[in-house]
């Protein structure tokens, strides 16, 4: 294709509009000269003369009349592309949003952030799906629209805002002997077996790097793939579990107890996340901003 300026199409449609090279170059700031000049080009571009002497005005071609109206609308849609998106009307919204979350945060959080979306929103529905492993795949190609959890180091280019912080605790069901003495002393803490969450099936966590600095060890003896499998196994056994204090405050944690853990371990940061293609979208930031708000107290 031969170079074209684009700039032309924009004298041309004020060009036809006025009928006059004087009022064309005063619409476009430009001096009548450089008018003249547009037009130059523009004749010499399209193989047509375009406009004409009458008198003391100027009178389109034939040609001229059957383009004038194809050039408006191309002027049209080309401003439309270029400028911002309109304002949104979020009561007009119609759009399905999916969140990716773990199935905890779905218990505690669902049916709150519903309720707000459809109060706000009418025509905006939201998709709960799973998640079974930390991939940002689905982030990349918007089959996600927001992930719910912690960031991880594979994603760079991500953008995270944090909802809330959350810490561990130990927790054993409501008559387990571990109760006896407050608070839990670390030799009791590694006496007994214990239960942890892991998606990837790991024997080991943050608080056993905090233990093997003291020289101890805890045996660990069931890995499940979530923490309210840990509850439910802690609930029913005399093994210890490991869950973020937010699940026993949402009372998840039905006829079992909590406790302190008697080492420290790294508190963990909660986050949306998304990436950076939806950043300026009218609707997902609506909806990041809501989820935010939720979270803010």
């Amino acid at each position: 294709m031969p170079k074209l300026d684009l700039n032309l199409l924009i004298a041309l449609d004020v060009l036809l509009h006025e009928r006059s090279v004087t009022a064309a170059a005063r619409e476009l700031g430009l001096s009548t000269s450089a008018m003249s000049r547009t037009l130059s080009r523009l004749r010499s571009a399209t193989g047509d003369a375009l406009l004409v002497p009458a008198g003391r005005a100027m009178v389109p071609t034939p040609h001229a009349q059957e383009i004038a109206g194809e050039v408006h609308a191309l002027v049209g849609a080309a401003q439309k592309v270029l400028s911002s998106p309109p304002e949104l009307d979020i009561r007009e919204l119609q759009r399905d949003f999916t969140i990716r979350a773990n199935a905890a945060f779905v218990f505690m959080h669902a049916a709150r952030l519903s309720t707000m979306v459809m109060e706000a929103a009418p025509g905006v529905r939201l998709r709960f799906a799973a998640k079974p492993e930390k991939e940002i795949q689905s982030l990349r190609n918007a089959t996600v629209d927001l992930e719910i959890g912690v960031i991880s180091g594979d994603g760079a280019e991500l953008r995270a805002r944090t909802l809330f912080r959350d810490s561990f605790v130990g927790i054993v069901h409501s008559n387990h002997p571990l109760l006896e003495k407050t608070p839990v002393t670390v030799e009791d803490y590694v006496a007994w077996p214990h239960v942890v969450a892991s998606r990837r099936g790991s024997f080991t966590g943050p608080i056993d790097d905090a233990l093997a600095r003291l020289g101890l060890t805890r045996a660990v003896n069931v890995v499940v793939p979530s923490f309210p499998s840990v509850i439910a196994v802690a609930a029913e056994s005399d093994l210890i579990g490991l869950i973020p204090r937010s699940y026993c405050r949402a009372g998840l944690a039905a006829q079992t107890e909590m406790f302190e853990l008697p080492v420290s371990t790294p508190e963990v940061t909660v986050s949306q996340i998304w990436h950076p293609r939806m950043d300026a979208d009218p609707g997902h930031r609506w909806l990041r901003g809501l989820i935010f708000d939720a979270f803010r107290s």
